[in-house]
């Protein structure tokens, strides 16, 4: 018998796909090892839809309406399943360094003011009177109120566990091998030897997207951007900010763990933890607080953001593939982009609203045409 939707992928794209999808169709989800074993688990669970714009587009604007959903979400979740994803609004500060950092920031963050979203420009005084363990080398900054963190591993394991009660048919440890396609329409999967049948297919398998034998082209191609953080630890909370300097960050976990990343290298799948990025990170944590990159490095790890051609999602309907639709390449912005994730992909999917044409896999076979 098949079941209304396949989710290919259980790190918290696949898995918010899936909990907001059984609300009204059964659903079965397929991942290749455990949920969240991979990037979700790897990322430091930034919400910085402000801290890391570079204009006001669609993009940047979806970013912003995601942000906003986690406060409904992290309650939902707690009450649903008990567990706290430790969702941190307390702001982020950005610091500078130097007047170069200071003009090139300034510029940058004018456009944000000018739109109507919460910004506030710090001396160094107040910078460190928010944050007493800054380098006192920091010249200014800013504070942006609305961008925080969220425990991305907790929000995992509240993310499963919402799936479970809500019905969802959890299959781990078993990789599709491929899609099922028939005259055009994608009817389910095959993995494990057997085919898991579907009236819809999502595939939502992050880094791992378009190594799936999908049966037909693909215009385009998801890449593993490996990226490593450093974890430090303190006897107790130093800072209060995820803290963002010039040339690297720190997310402080209300248990004293501080994580720093994160370097970015095309090294395929290649899981290494390297000397030259961990001597990086720390030099960069030290950067923001001395006292900190003073400290041993507790544990480092490495993950694969999922990159697409022109570093935007790929949301939405294949133009030749009936029946599947697409939920790839968050590159940076995974954990942030869940729950708005999820709302798009159900809505098109519900027939509610298209995903839109800027996030569109159309796009490739557009461009593909014209070349």
């Amino acid at each position: 018998m098949a079941t209304d939707v396949i989710v290919i992928g259980g790190g918290v794209i696949g898995l918010s796909i899936a909990r907001e999808l059984a609300l009204d169709h059964t659903v079965s989800l397929i991942e290749r090892g455990r949920c969240g074993q991979e990037a979700s688990s790897a990322a430091a669970g930034m919400l910085g839809a402000q801290a890391e714009a570079y204009g006001d587009d669609l993009f940047f604007r979806t970013c912003v309406e995601s942000r906003e959903m986690f406060p409904e979400l992290a309650a939902s979740l707690l009450d649903e399943t008990g567990i706290d994803v430790g969702l941190d609004l307390a702001g982020t500060l950005l610091l500078s360094f130097s007047e170069a950092d200071i003009a090139a920031r300034s510029q940058r963050f004018a456009w944000q003011k000018a739109a109507g979203f919460e910004i506030e420009q710090l001396s160094a005084a107040e910078i460190r009177r928010e944050e007493p363990f800054i380098s006192t080398d920091v010249l200014g900054g800013f504070y942006l109120p609305k961008d925080g963190q969220i425990d991305n591993r907790k929000l995992v394991h509240a993310l499963q566990r919402s799936c479970e009660l809500r019905g969802v048919k959890l299959v781990e440890e078993t990789a599709v091998d491929g899609l099922a396609v028939e005259n055009g329409k994608v009817n389910g999967v095959f993995a494990g030897k057997e085919k898991f049948a579907a009236d819809k297919v999502v595939l939502a398998a992050g880094a791992w997207g378009t190594e799936i034998n999908a049966g037909f082209d693909l215009p385009f191609i998801i890449r593993p951007m490996r990226g490593q953080i450093l974890q430090f630890r303190t006897a107790k909370q130093l800072f209060k900010h995820v803290i963002v300097g010039p040339r690297g960050y720190i997310v402080p976990r209300s248990d004293g763990r501080v994580l720093s990343g994160a370097t970015m290298d095309d090294a395929g799948f290649d899981a290494s933890v390297t000397n030259e990025a961990t001597a990086h990170l720390i030099e960069s944590t030290a950067e923001i607080s001395p006292s900190l990159g003073a400290l041993k490095v507790q544990d480092s790890w490495t993950g694969f953001r999922p990159f697409a051609p022109d570093r935007m999602p790929v949301f939405g309907r294949v133009p030749n593939a009936e029946n599947l639709l697409l939920a790839l390449g968050h590159f940076r912005n995974g954990i942030l982009l869940s729950p708005v994730t999820a709302k798009l992909i159900a809505n098109d999917l519900r027939g509610i609203a298209a995903v839109p044409t800027e996030f569109s896999p159309s796009r490739f076979y557009s461009a593909a045409m014209g070349s």
